[in-house]
């Protein structure tokens, strides 16, 4: 549990109760915590929220932030989007929260994001996104499309030789403008406009029968792939259904942007072997700090009685989740306050270590230099590493491939003038 700090008062003050809980208020550091703990996306943000709580309590075992106790303060905006709008300026302007940690699809994201931009706060965000945007009051540690999508696609053609691409997603922003990015990339390098089928499904989709049909006859020739943004529980109908039609990772190969470690432990995973994901961090990365990492969240989750405890497994977004907060807390000891904008400031260029190795936030743009991976899905529901680049890719916030001019729109938010 998140061990909140009590101040010692001299026998005078311990009469006046109401006089010292105020000062204990002030004694602590609020954080907002604004994941979907229900609804289509809590299969994959509740986990969020729990290593960020995690990441709480190991700053607090290790004396705090600026000598000060940390106090999550945890809400459900419920996979409701304006509910996410909501919450945001509750966490900001009643809980006085420093920063929130929070959001997974974009679409929660955009809805927040004039909260946070209105009052200078500021939000980390922790999961992949589709770029086309920089604030100054969000910390982008998730990936920009340059270190997702365009590896991913790349490899499916270099190492899967796949010719035709079938861009299956969720209706929502995401996965439009990440296919926007996929299909100028794929143009760019001489793919047809009839090798490229683009469709959507709406939240919480159940029901693929009719496009797993249309894939298998898209992909009857053998090199067709699926570029897969599905999201939150749709995903495990989609993939059953894929192999209900007798379609494996060697007739057509799936290579998904938003099914990891966490997301199969909800599904049946001997059907998914073979096929793919993109990410920028896997469980299965062999050194000393990840397996201490993984070993720690398993504790944490069967200490305090979560679901699946020591059976639960990290992924990407956890990783960037705990991250996040972890470099939020050194950016307040750099700047020396928990201001946004000292803390904004003191987030330019900085290094740090994170489970999966060494990070850097972006010396302009508050996105994360990040390495990319590509896995392969095993039967025990991780991933063998089969592709990684050399060394940390630069973060774009806005894709290259969808401004040829050269000309970038300026950062939005940021204090005001």
């Amino acid at each position: 549990m998140i061990r909140k700090h009590f101040i010692k008062t001299s026998a005078i003050a311990l009469g006046c109760m109401g006089l010292a809980g105020a000062a204990q208020a002030e004694e602590t550091i609020k954080i907002g915590v604004l994941h979907s703990l229900s609804g289509t996306m809590a299969i994959s943000e509740t986990s969020l929220k729990d290593v960020v709580l995690m990441a709480v309590e190991e700053l607090n075992a290790a004396g705090g932030v600026l000598g000060k106790q940390v106090e999550a303060v945890v809400v459900d905006p419920a996979s409701d989007w304006p509910l996410f709008n909501e919450k945001a300026k509750e966490l900001i302007t009643k809980e006085n929260v420093a920063v929130t940690f929070g959001c997974w699809t974009s679409v929660s994201r955009k809805s927040v994001l004039p909260v946070y931009e209105e009052y200078n706060a500021l939000l980390f965000y922790p999961v992949q996104y589709e770029g086309e945007e920089q604030s100054l009051n969000v910390v982008y540690t998730g990936a920009s499309p340059n270190q997702q999508l365009i590896p991913a696609a790349e490899y499916m053609m270099k190492e899967m030789g796949c010719t035709k691409f079938y861009l299956l997603g969720t209706d929502y922003v995401f996965p439009r403008t990440a296919n926007k990015v996929l299909k100028a990339y794929l143009k760019s390098v001489g793919v047809a406009d009839e090798d490229i089928i683009e469709e959507y499904t709406p939240f919480h989709h159940q029901d693929y029968q009719t496009i797993v049909a249309k894939i298998k006859k898209f992909g009857a020739s053998g090199d067709a792939c699926v570029l897969s943004t599905i999201n939150g529980d749709s995903n495990v109908p989609f993939y059953k259904e894929f192999a209900n039609q007798g379609l494996t990772s060697d007739l057509c190969p799936i290579m998904a942007f938003s099914v990891a470690e966490d997301e199969l432990r909800a599904m049946d995973v001997q059907p998914l072997v073979g096929h793919l994901a993109a990410w920028n961090y896997f469980q299965s990365i062999d050194t000393k700090e990840n397996k201490e990492f993984v070993k720690a969240f398993k504790k944490y989750c069967a200490d305090n009685g979560l679901p699946g405890g020591m059976d639960r497994v990290t992924d990407d977004p956890i990783e960037a989740a705990y991250f996040g907060v972890k470099g939020w807390a050194m950016a307040c000891e750099k700047a020396g306050s928990v201001d946004v904008d000292a803390v904004r400031e003191a987030i330019y260029g900085m290094e740090f270590s994170a489970p999966g190795g060494a990070k850097k936030f972006h010396e302009t743009n508050q996105h994360t230099y990040k390495p990319v991976l590509v896995g392969e899905i095993m039967k025990d529901g991780q991933f063998k590493i089969v592709w990684e680049t050399e060394g940390l890719v630069e973060p774009d916030s806005y894709s290259k491939l969808l401004h040829t001019d050269g000309n970038f729109p300026a950062p939005t938010g940021g204090p005001k003038k």
